[in-house]
């Protein structure tokens, strides 16, 4: 029987013997009451007394048993180390609780043990060992043994949680703000003018800063930095880094295009580390376009904020010649190059991949284009066969087995048209060098070629074609690129600006003159991007499965299992920009029995690429795409409405966060 159950039954005994006492006195009259009366009260006392002795006696028993099962110093020592225990049945009702507990105001006894605080299920659950929670005020860390029977441990965590919360807080962040294009713009400006932009762009920068309680220092005209915290730091996130928006807006009103880059290196006490990790994010933002915000928690992933206008070329003439001279020196000193483009060429690709090896030839190296591996688009295809026999005498077209067996300690590797490794089309020949160029003009994301020798990463251009295009005045002047070979470059710029209509600068068409210069053919070129009647056919399918999604967007998911190629849902996509009041289009469809994509494109009003790099893909702010594994295209088409909808929200707060100021 347990224990309150037995002191109950006896104090419901000695109820019964005192009224039996008292009916007896009641009958029996005055005359025999004295007698009764002294024996009422001594067997009263002998009743207490028995009452007292048992309460002793169990309280000695849940003694001993505790001491049985923590051992028979630990009560002293649980005492010291002010720790409380709780003893409960298989009924989960608390049976005894220490001293500790007592103190404390905290009485279970009689009830569920549950009722200390609720997080207790998860401890009987068997989910946890361990758990937490509030009471009374304080935090208290219940921890149960499963060798230690029905006992539960209480420890007063309430200094120690609010030293933790207190270490978390005060936590340094260290981040680097940059204003984009400033010196540029300031060298041109007149003193009236720079004095506007440094009012009204400059100086709220600092003000932002103070208002957070910011420690900021000015590095150089253009570039700040600032020291924080994580509680801070949490309110400028919550906040949405207000201080973007308002920039870009007041630069417009300036009619200046001045954005901010800032990056933000936080979660380790290494401050060396945080400076390298600050410096790096910000190298990151600007080469996604700018206009954004990069933070990297130590050990973690990238995450990207704003980054809501499209990328302004920030190249000059004079980064151009020096780039070009850098990639020449590189040339010099290798003994051979390869040349590998991205999975699954295109036109871009494959026209940069030509003309780099024109100019490696040029310079007397032998020059190998890995495009045997990794697949190539129909359209790009149809176009090698036409101009096989030119180009196969001119290039050399291996693979990445094959560029592995030739390669030598001191060859250079050229990639270009992408920068992640996962999208190389020779990751053999990638992860074996260990001299690797980088030339693209996609937005950088985290994943990264290792310690590249050069970076030449241009997210304002149109296409590599066009990058590779402007070193050519810087190099041999009798650069020797064919007709043909003009040609492919030329629909790389083609395809890549869809028909010059999007993406595109003055820089654009002079590369697009240049080519032209030496012998493209342009009604040549529209040909090989003409649709053949199955894959009109084909578009026109994809088409009937479009449906209007947020009133702006159209989202075409071909349920069929029919098999796409990724340029016929790129095209696809870009006729569906054609809609009237449509400002973005995604086409999600199979390119393979195991693989679902998606090709998105945008008038430049939302950033699809943010939306895809939220699914794990990448891209451009008006042109970007994803591919995914093992999934099917309902399930894609969920997590692209999902991903959509947060981005929308996040649209929203931000627009109503700057009206409300």
């Amino acid at each position: 029987m347990k224990f309150i159950e037995k002191i109950r039954m006896q104090m419901i005994l000695l109820f019964l013997l005192q009224l039996i006492a008292l009916i007896l006195i009641f009958f029996l009259g005055m005359i025999g009451a004295g007698i009764i009366a002294t024996i009422f009260f001594v067997l009263d006392v002998i009743f207490v007394g028995w009452i007292v002795f048992t309460v002793e006696r169990n309280k000695e028993e849940q003694d001993i048993e505790i001491s049985r099962i923590l051992g028979n110093e630990a009560k002293s020592a649980f005492d010291f180390g002010e720790i409380g225990i709780i003893v409960y049945d298989d009924n989960y009702e608390v049976t005894w609780v220490s001293d500790f507990l007592m103190k404390r105001g905290i009485r279970l006894v009689g009830k569920k043990v549950t009722s200390f605080m609720i997080e207790l299920a998860n401890l009987f659950n068997g989910e946890v060992d361990v758990v937490s929670g509030e009471y009374n005020g304080n935090i208290y860390e219940i921890e149960r043994k499963e060798e230690g029977g029905h006992v539960l441990f209480v420890k007063d965590v309430t200094d120690l949680s609010t030293l933790r919360t207190r270490y978390e807080e005060d936590a340094s962040v260290i981040g680097i703000i940059h204003l984009d294009n400033y010196m540029d713009i300031s060298s041109f400006e007149d003193e009236s003018k720079i004095a506007m932009i440094n009012s009204n762009l400059r100086q709220p920068i600092v003000e932002w800063a103070e208002k957070y309680d910011m420690m900021i220092r000015r590095l150089r005209s253009d570039r700040f930095v600032v020291i924080l915290n994580e509680r801070i730091f949490k309110q400028v996130l919550e906040d949405k880094f207000e201080i973007l928006n308002d920039t870009r807006k007041k630069a417009q009103e300036l009619e200046v295009s001045i954005t901010l880059s800032m990056a933000f290196a936080r979660g380790t006490d290494n401050m060396k580390e945080m400076d390298i990790m600050a410096n790096d994010l910000l190298e990151l933002a600007q080469s996604r376009g700018g206009d954004q915000v990069a933070v990297k928690r130590y050990g973690g992933d990238v995450k990207y904020y704003g980054g809501n206008s499209e990328a302004v070329s920030k190249r000059s003439r004079v980064r151009v010649r020096v780039m070009s001279q850098a990639i020449k020196e590189a040339i010099l000193n290798s003994s051979q190059v390869f040349i590998s483009g991205h999975k699954e060429m295109d036109f871009d690709c494959m026209g940069a991949n030509i003309a780099l090896s024109r100019i490696v030839q040029a310079y007397g190296k032998k020059a190998y284009i890995v495009s045997e591996s990794g697949g190539i688009e129909e359209y790009l295809k149809e176009a090698l066969e036409e101009y096989h026999d030119v180009l196969g005498e001119r290039h050399n077209f291996i693979s990445d087995e094959e560029a592995c067996r030739l390669k030598k300690k001191n060859d250079l590797l050229i990639v270009v048209d992408y920068h992640n490794p996962q999208h190389s089309n020779a990751p053999m020949l990638l992860e074996k060098s260990d001299r690797v160029i980088v030339i693209d003009h996609h937005r950088r994301t985290e994943n990264y070629v290792r310690k590249p020798l050069l970076v030449y990463i241009e997210s304002g251009a149109s296409s590599s074609c066009e990058l590779i295009t402007e070193f050519f005045p810087y190099l041999i002047s009798d650069l020797d690129i064919c007709e043909e070979e003009a040609t492919i470059m030329y629909l790389g710029i083609l395809v890549d600006t869809n028909r010059f209509k999007m993406r595109t600068g003055f820089r654009t068409f002079e590369a697009a003159a240049q080519l032209k210069k030496l012998g493209v053919d342009p009604i040549e070129a529209e040909d090989f991007l003409k649709e053949d009647f199955n894959d009109f056919e084909a578009k026109t399918n994809i088409f009937k499965y479009g449906e209007v999604y947020k009133d702006n967007m159209i989202i075409a998911s071909v349920t069929s299992n029919q098999i796409l190629s990724r340029t016929l849902m790129s095209m696809s996509a870009d006729s569906l920009l054609a809609i009237k009041n449509i400002e973005a289009a995604f086409v999600i469809a199979r390119t393979a029995d195991d693989e679902v994509a998606i090709s998105a494109r945008s008038k430049g009003n939302i950033n699809v690429q943010r939306i895809m790099e939220e699914m794990h893909g990448g891209g451009h702010f008006s042109a970007a795409a994803v591919q995914k594994k093992d999934q099917s295209v309902a399930e894609v088409k969920a997590e692209l409405q999902s991903m959509i909808d947060a981005y929308m929200k996040e649209e929203e707060e931000s627009d109503e966060s700057n009206i409300a100021k």
